[in-house]
């Protein structure tokens, strides 16, 4: 019986190190695409600017994506994602295309799909993620200063919003759903449950990566919680890797991913920004650099998925991949069977 993707990918990982591929909104702004590029024929008329919304270029220029996608896996990527950050009823309505959400989802899993099997070979599986964006939207907190108890959404609102786009996705033929970038812990939490409960409707697993983010130099993420804090609240779900993406460059990360790696019983993924932005906004960290960095990350056993976010090219993920090809991926422990609790701080209560 051939193996599942879950194990298809712990065995790859006690092999090697996986490479994810890296940022797709850097490479979409190399385009220079304007109004008239995003709107293409099918939104021409459309009621409002959509300049910016980059995941509907899976509809509208969708050979300039599965572009994107060749490059990546040209550069070595394992791992694809797919081009649905924003895809979601929540964020979508800030352009008023909440009702294109199943179709945008569609697409996009189709098009990552295509690339990633047209690169497979026998020796070099390649596998999509359905990535599942944080929203412009937070449960945890009030986006009014003067009324702190306020919150524009809710997290059944939110887990309904996931849910939809899980199930398209997986419809499209993702391999494992990819909750990234994760600033408020219960955002999360509603999409976990969302994954969850679409996995017992369709009786079939679907695996799941964890990517959170921290918001400065206090390790904490935006709803406050520190890196144990917050693997405590989502280990439940059981997911294949859990890690880190954007916010930082390899080097402000790695203190935290080494948190992570001492106590998570599953896979580690990470993959950093290009160093820090510039004062116009723009990433200068070159690929030599990235891969240094998380080469020395490698060689200290701490990851088993890296991959770049904002700034990195395939310039960047062919560095990697190559710094990466000779190391020994993190051994996986177990933990020791305790209580583990968490509020903003993790509490570990030993028998």
């Amino acid at each position: 019986m051939p193996a599942s993707v879950r194990e298809q990918i712990q065995q790859i990982a006690q092999q090697r190190i996986l490479v994810i591929d890296g940022a797709m909104g850097t490479m979409i702004q190399k385009l220079g695409f304007g109004e008239k590029e995003y709107r293409g024929t099918q939104f021409a008329d459309w009621k409002q600017d959509v300049k910016g919304n980059n995941d509907m270029l899976v509809l509208t220029q969708p050979d300039a994506i599965q572009d994107i996608h060749a490059a990546y896996l040209a550069a070595g990527a394992d791992i694809l994602e797919t081009n649905t950050f924003s895809s979601t009823t929540i964020a979508m309505a800030d352009y008023g295309m909440e009702g294109f959400v199943d179709e945008l989802n569609l697409a996009a899993a189709r098009l990552a799909r295509e690339a990633a099997d047209a690169a497979a070979t026998p020796e070099k599986p390649r596998f999509v993620a359905g990535a599942m964006g944080p929203t412009n939207r937070t449960c945890s907190l009030s986006p009014d200063v003067n009324n702190p108890g306020f919150r524009n959404t809710d997290f059944d609102q939110m887990q309904a919003a996931y849910k939809q786009q899980a199930r398209a996705l997986v419809q499209g033929g993702v391999d494992f759903l990819l909750i990234e970038t994760i600033f408020d812990t219960l955002n999360a939490k509603a999409a976990i449950h969302a994954v969850m409960e679409l996995a017992d409707e369709l009786g079939r697993d679907v695996p799941m990566m964890i990517s959170g983010t921290i918001t400065d130099r206090s390790g904490r993420n935006l709803s406050g919680q520190t890196v144990e804090g917050f693997w405590h609240s989502v280990r439940h779900a059981k997911p294949l890797a859990v890690g880190l993406n954007c916010a930082f460059g390899a080097d402000l990360m790695r203190p935290y991913i080494a948190d992570l790696a001492r106590v998570v019983d599953t896979l580690v993924i990470s993959y950093p920004n290009a160093g820090l932005p510039n004062a116009f906004g723009q990433y200068d960290e070159p690929p030599e650099e990235t891969a240094r960095q998380l080469g020395e990350w490698a060689m200290d056993g701490l990851i088993n998925i890296v991959g770049g976010c904002c700034g990195t090219t395939p310039d960047h993920i062919r560095a990697i991949a190559e710094k990466v090809a000779q190391q020994a991926p993190r051994k996986v422990h177990p933990q020791p069977v305790v209580m583990r609790l968490s509020g903003l701080e993790a509490v570990t209560i030993a028998a």
